[in-house]
C-alpha cells in the first residue's frame, strides 16, 4: 500500500489552486478566463444536450490526471473545455445515426462524447499513446469507437477507412464517411491535403482550425499575398465554408490565437474540373506560384515558350502579363488545357 501512494504521489496535479477541486462545488474563486472558457459560444445559436459526463474544465483536467499527462507542446494538445463547440462540429457535418465518422486527435473524447451520443460510429485515430488508452477505456463499452495509436500523417487512411466502411456496410449499401476533428494547428495544412481528394470515401470534412488559416483556406482573394496553391487545391477538391468562430478560452490550454471551424463539402471525381491529370495541374499551379511576383510567361517557361503562354493567356481572356495570383481556378484550368501535353 505504501508504494501505490508513493507512486500517485509522484502523478502531478494541473488543478490551479484557485479552481475549486470539486466540479459539483460553486466556482467561486474562478477567474474571468476560466468562466469565458465554460460559456456557450453565443453567435453559433447552439443548442446543449443534457449528457451523462460533460467535458468541461474538471472533467478535462480529471482525465489527464488519471493518465499522468499534460498537454504536450510537441503534439500540438489544446484541449476542448466547452461542450457546445463539440455539438456545433457535429452539427455543422450533421452528423446523425448510424453515421461513420472519422475523428483526428481525440484527446480526452470530448468530441467522441457528442459523436456517439449522436448515434455515429467512430474511428478515432490518435497519436499519443496514453490519450489513446484513456478514450479508449472511455468508450470501451459502448460498442461505436475503435481507436487507432497511430501518426494520422503517416497513416494509410483511405485503405483503412476502406476496410472499415466495407466491414460497416456487408449488408447494407456502401455509406460516404464523415470527418469531424479538432485537430492539431501545426497539421492543419497536411490533413486538408490528404482528405480533400478523398470525395470517394467522405462527403464532409469538418475541422476546427486556427482562425486565420481558417479564413486563409476559405476566403482568399485574388490579388493578395493570401492566396496560394492551396487555395486552388482546396475548390478543385471541395466546396468549403467558414462555419463560426470558437474563442481561445474554450481550450486547455489556451493557445495565443482563436480558433474557427470549416465544413468542406467533398466533391465526386466526376465534378472535379476537367483536367487530364490532376498531378501535372497541381504541379503547373505550384510552378506558377514559385515565382507568385514572375509574369506566368516567365514562370512557366519550362513547360513552353513564352510566345505560346501569352497565346493561351489570350484565349483565357487574361493579358499577357498575368500573374499567378490574378487567375482563378477556373482560368488555371483552361491554361492547362492550353499549353500543358500529358
Amino acid at each position: 500500500m505504501c508504494c501505490v501512494l508513493q507512486s500517485l504521489a509522484q502523478i502531478p496535479s494541473f488543478i490551479p489552486p484557485e479552481v475549486n477541486r470539486y466540479p459539483s462545488a460553486p466556482l467561486r474563486n474562478t477567474t474571468r478566463r476560466q468562466k469565458n472558457a465554460l460559456k456557450i459560444v453565443a453567435s453559433t445559436g447552439a443548442k446543449t444536450k443534457t449528457r451523462s459526463q460533460e467535458d468541461d474544465y474538471h472533467a478535462t483536467l480529471k482525465a489527464l490526471n488519471s493518465k499522468g499527462r499534460t498537454p504536450r507542446k510537441s503534439l500540438g494538445q489544446h484541449y476542448m473545455l466547452n461542450s457546445a463547440v463539440n455539438e456545433q462540429l457535429a452539427a455543422a457535418a450533421d452528423v446523425k445515426e448510424g453515421d461513420v465518422v472519422l475523428e483526428i486527435g481525440p484527446g480526452t473524447g470530448s468530441l467522441t462524447n457528442v459523436l456517439v451520443d449522436s448515434g455515429a460510429t467512430v474511428l478515432a485515430i490518435e497519436k499519443d499513446p496514453y490519450m489513446a488508452a484513456l478514450v479508449r477505456e472511455r468508450f470501451a463499452n459502448t460498442g461505436r469507437v475503435e481507436v487507432l495509436q497511430e501518426d494520422f500523417t503517416k497513416c494509410h487512411i483511405r485503405s483503412r477507412m476502406f476496410s472499415y466502411l466495407e466491414a460497416d456496410s456487408v449488408d447494407t449499401k456502401f455509406q460516404y464517411a464523415k470527418v469531424v476533428s479538432n485537430i492539431p494547428f501545426n497539421i492543419s495544412t497536411e490533413v486538408v491535403k490528404q482528405l480533400l481528394p478523398m470525395g470517394d470515401i467522405f462527403s464532409e470534412v469538418v475541422l476546427l482550425l486556427q482562425e486565420e488559416a481558417a479564413l486563409r483556406l476559405v476566403n482568399s482573394s485574388l490579388r493578395t499575398s493570401e492566396y496560394r496553391p492551396i487555395n486552388i487545391f482546396i475548390n478543385f477538391y471541395s466546396d468549403p465554408d467558414y462555419k463560426f468562430k470558437v474563442p481561445r478560452t474554450s481550450f486547455f490550454p489556451q493557445p495565443k490565437v482563436d480558433a474557427a471551424v470549416v465544413a468542406f463539402k467533398l466533391k465526386q471525381a466526376v465534378n472535379y474540373p476537367p483536367v487530364s491529370s490532376t498531378k501535372s495541374f497541381f504541379s503547373m499551379v505550384n510552378s506558377a506560384f514559385n515565382g507568385k511576383r514572375k509574369m506566368l510567361r516567365k514562370s512557366l517557361q519550362h513547360i513552353c515558350t513564352s510566345v505560346e503562354i501569352e497565346e493561351a493567356l489570350g484565349k483565357v481572356g487574361l493579358p499577357c502579363t498575368a500573374r499567378p495570383e490574378e487567375l482563378t481556378l477556373e482560368n488555371f484550368v483552361s491554361l492547362y488545357n492550353l499549353v500543358v501535353k500529358v
